[in-house]
């Protein structure tokens, strides 16, 4: 007579759906298809949840549905990180993120750009002047960096 298998799995394991489920035991989250661990990853890292659980939807291992009500995820992290796996693959998930580019305003360029505004010239002509973007002239005059020069009329008696 067969002998029915009793689970494996630990005790407080969150189900996913009837393949898989997911189990958190200490700092890692370990997943499993039936009784094999199949994925695993520390809880601080974000980019291999992100990576294998949209893996696990493409690959039709489970709904989207499933993941958000299983971690209890946004909708619309769930739809980001499926985009994402769909368009990049997995090294989408790990790539080096583009920063924020090399200074522009610069001691040297916040003098040549204080004195053009003192000159009375408009924030677009010192921008094209110094060769830099207007919305960062700008950011610096509403960050204090630089003063724009205020006219007063008086009116005529």
């Amino acid at each position: 007579m067969p002998q029915a298998l009793l689970p494996l799995i630990p005790p407080d394991a969150t189900t996913i759906n009837e393949l898989l489920s997911v189990v958190r035991q200490g700092e890692h989250w370990t997943y499993f298809q039936g009784v094999y661990p199949i994925f695993q990853h520390p809880q601080s890292d974000q980019r291999s949840f992100r990576m294998f659980t949209a893996q696990l939807c493409c690959q039709g291992m489970c709904k989207q549905a499933e993941i958000i009500k299983a971690f209890g995820v946004s909708k619309k992290s769930v739809l980001r990180s499926v985009a994402k796996y769909r368009q990049e693959g997995i090294n989408g998930f790990y790539k080096h993120r583009k920063g924020r580019g090399a200074t522009v305003m610069t001691e040297a360029v916040i003098v040549q750009a204080q004195e053009l505004l003192d000159l009375g010239h408009s924030r677009f002509e010192v921008a094209e002047k110094l060769s830099i973007n207007p919305d960062t002239l700008r950011k610096s005059i509403e960050k204090g960096a630089l003063k724009k020069k205020v006219y007063i009329y008086e009116r005529a008696p």
